[in-house]
C-alpha cells in the first residue's frame, strides 16, 4: 500500500508554512524511487542520500487550473497518465459552520445571515483505491489540530479518483 497519508500530511504542512489565501494547488504523486530513476539530479534537490523507500511519493506540483472554470469542470477534464500514481489537491474554501455547505465564489456571507468557517482541505487518491485527507480550519490553526482520515472529505476524494480513472462503483 501507497503512502498516501504521509504525502497528504506533508502537503498540509507546506500549506500551512505558505500561509492562508493561497490559490488551489494541484499535484502529481509520484513514486519517489521512479522519480529519482527518471531525473537522478533531483537527489540533491531533494535532500536524499540513500535509494527512496519503494512506497514514498513525491508531490508534483501542476500548472494552476484555468481561470473561470469550475474546480468540477477542471477536475472533469483531466485524465493523468498510467504513470502517475495519485494525485492530490489542496485549497481553501469557507464552509457555512454546523453544514458542508461551501459558500459561492462571491457569496456574502453576512448578507445571507450565515456563520462561515475559513478551511484548508488536502485531499489524495492513488490507483490502489488508497485515500486520505486532512483539513485545518483557519480559527484552530495548529498542527496538533488538523484533522485527518480517509473519508473525511468523501466528495473531493471521489471526484480526484475519477481523474485517475477509477470506478467509483469498486472504490
Amino acid at each position: 500500500m501507497s503512502n498516501i497519508r504521509e504525502a497528504v500530511m506533508d502537503l498540509e504542512r507546506h500549506a500551512a508554512e505558505q500561509g492562508w489565501d493561497r490559490p488551489l494547488g494541484l499535484y502529481a504523486l509520484v513514486p519517489t524511487a521512479e522519480l529519482l530513476k527518471a531525473e537522478p539530479g533531483l537527489a540533491d534537490l531533494l535532500g536524499l542520500d540513500a535509494p527512496a523507500d519503494p512506497d514514498e511519493l513525491t508531490p508534483v506540483e501542476q500548472e494552476a487550473l484555468p481561470d473561470g472554470v469550475t474546480l468540477e469542470d477542471a477536475l472533469g477534464s483531466i485524465l493523468w497518465p498510467e504513470d502517475v500514481a495519485g494525485c492530490a489537491l489542496v485549497m481553501e474554501r469557507l464552509v457555512v459552520k454546523g453544514s458542508d455547505e461551501t459558500l459561492a465564489a462571491g457569496e456574502d456571507p453576512v448578507a445571507e445571515g450565515k456563520q462561515t468557517e475559513e478551511i484548508r482541505m488536502v485531499a489524495g487518491v492513488m490507483r490502489d483505491g488508497a485515500r486520505h485527507c486532512a483539513m485545518r480550519m483557519r480559527s484552530h490553526d495548529s498542527e496538533d489540530e488538523v484533522l485527518s482520515g480517509p473519508d473525511l472529505i468523501p466528495a473531493l476524494t471521489s471526484a480526484l479518483a475519477l481523474t485517475l480513472d477509477l470506478d467509483e462503483a469498486d472504490g
